[in-house]
């Protein structure tokens, strides 16, 4: 029925489709289930206006040789009572779909005027899912029963002969279920359809691509949740889809402990995300204290490095620096932790009148930074801070042979030029597929491997 009728299904899951490995998982608890059920039923009153729209036959009674002839047209269902919706679980099967709520009708009975109809009504039904394919499966009522209540039969004016009372009850008794059981099928297809729209969907990422995320199988139903799993396949622009790696493993999600919905972002997903968010153009400036704070104090530190006997290597102040990154960057997820590995180059230069340049300093730098994470409008952030940078001289012009001593300054440069730029890259957010339609709020929780999102 709805995706969690989609949703409460089959208790294994299938293979994964065209061998995407899935990098969003979800546990939704059976509350979870019934509130997103109950209010696609309800939302903007469509279940009533299914039932409302029912064609109820006349009633017509030629009455025999002693009968009084009986006529009751233009029935129909003016007034239904708000439902009451419930769903529960079945493993391995699906859901029960139950829906109470009364019925007003009214009709005409002939020479007697207006006829009213009320009669409690209980729907049944369970719901399984079946062909799943790409992300779609279809939705089956079965076993749809519908049970009522006592009429309440009158006559606006006059008084109602018995024998209408008793013609009127027996004859919706037969006639009614036949016309709501169709009722709940249908509407179940409707709002299947709507629930999978929110798992079925393309995002963008900011202005440097997409993300498609798909159901990669049937739903996994037990008695305490609801899991539901997404492929993720970033699209960027003008160029290849970036796909998780082969070896990607599913990561158990921790149990739901009270909540409605825990949605957990793998590792490589996340990855995936960064090696496209994290692509930053190699940025060149001038070192000047209205930069970089440490300017001087860095063009003093080189200088003092540079052997002596090096006429044609005196240090002229402001310098050039250029910082290159070195490959996309890494996340690593631990219980609270999240850090994330990046290499940049950094080179420090003297560009000559003539177009020619000395380098003084060309540094590996490996990087560590501690990443934070929360989520807001849909989305998850991450901005991240410098922990710490292992440098490495790769090369130099002036015969400077450590940069040992350059490290606090060269923390300062990078905490100061580059970092922000790292953020200002991440800041685009990460949008998150809207689960059932159920809204995300900040509380995230960092496990191996994942990054939980509870609601």
């Amino acid at each position: 029925m709805l995706k969690v009728l989609g949703i409460v299904l089959f208790c294994s899951l299938l293979p994964l489709s065209q061998g995407v490995v899935p990098g969003v998982f979800s546990l939704v608890s059976p509350e979870g289930i019934h509130n997103v059920v109950s209010g696609a039923l309800l939302q903007d009153g469509l279940l009533q206006k299914h039932l409302q729209a029912i064609q109820i036959p006349s009633i017509v009674s030629r009455g025999g040789l002693l009968g009084a002839f009986v006529s009751i047209t233009g029935l129909e269902v003016v007034n239904i009572q708000l439902p009451r919706v419930s769903v529960t679980l079945l493993p391995g099967i699906g859901g029960q779909l139950t829906i109470a709520t009364k019925l007003e009708i009214s009709g005409n009975l002939l020479l007697s005027g207006l006829i009213h109809i009320s009669v409690d009504v209980n729907l049944n039904a369970k719901v399984r899912v079946t062909d799943y394919s790409a992300g779609v499966f279809q939705v089956v009522t079965e076993d749809c029963q519908s049970l009522l209540g006592p009429f309440d039969i009158r006559l606006l004016l006059g008084l109602l002969p018995v024998s209408v009372n008793g013609l009127v009850s027996s004859t919706l008794t037969t006639t009614l279920p036949s016309l709501l059981c169709p009722v709940v099928s249908n509407i179940t297809k409707l709002v299947n359809v709507q629930l999978l729209g929110t798992l079925n969907v393309l995002v963008p990422l900011g202005a440097v691509g997409n993300i498609q995320y798909q159901l990669a199988s049937l739903p996994l139903i037990t008695d305490l949740y609801v899991g539901l799993d997404l492929n993720a396949v970033i699209q960027q622009v003008g160029g290849d889809n970036i796909s998780l790696p082969g070896s990607a493993v599913p990561v158990p999600l921790p149990p739901l402990q009270g909540n409605v919905l825990n949605l957990g972002l793998s590792q490589a997903f996340l990855n995936a995300v960064l090696s496209l968010l994290g692509r930053i153009q190699p940025q060149t400036f001038i070192s000047k204290p209205d930069v970089f704070s440490g300017a001087t104090q860095l063009t003093d530190a080189i200088t003092a490095l540079i052997p002596a006997g090096c006429p044609s290597c005196s240090v002229v102040s402001p310098l050039n620096i250029k910082i290159t990154v070195l490959g996309p960057p890494l996340i690593t997820l631990e219980a609270n932790k999240a850090t994330v590995k990046l290499s940049v180059k950094i080179q420090v230069f003297k560009k000559y009148s003539d177009g020619t340049i000395q380098t003084l300093l060309a540094l590996k730098a490996d990087l560590v930074l501690n990443a934070q994470v929360s989520v807001a409008g849909g989305k998850l952030l991450l901005s991240v801070s410098l922990t710490s940078a292992d440098l490495v001289l790769e090369s130099s012009d002036v015969g400077i042979v450590s940069v040992s001593s350059l490290g606090t300054l060269i923390n300062k440069l990078l905490v100061e030029t580059f970092v922000p730029l790292i953020n200002e890259s991440l800041s685009v957010g990460l949008p998150l597929p809207n689960v059932l339609g159920i809204k995300l709020i900040n509380a995230v929780q960092i496990v191996e491997g994942l990054v939980v999102v509870r609601v």
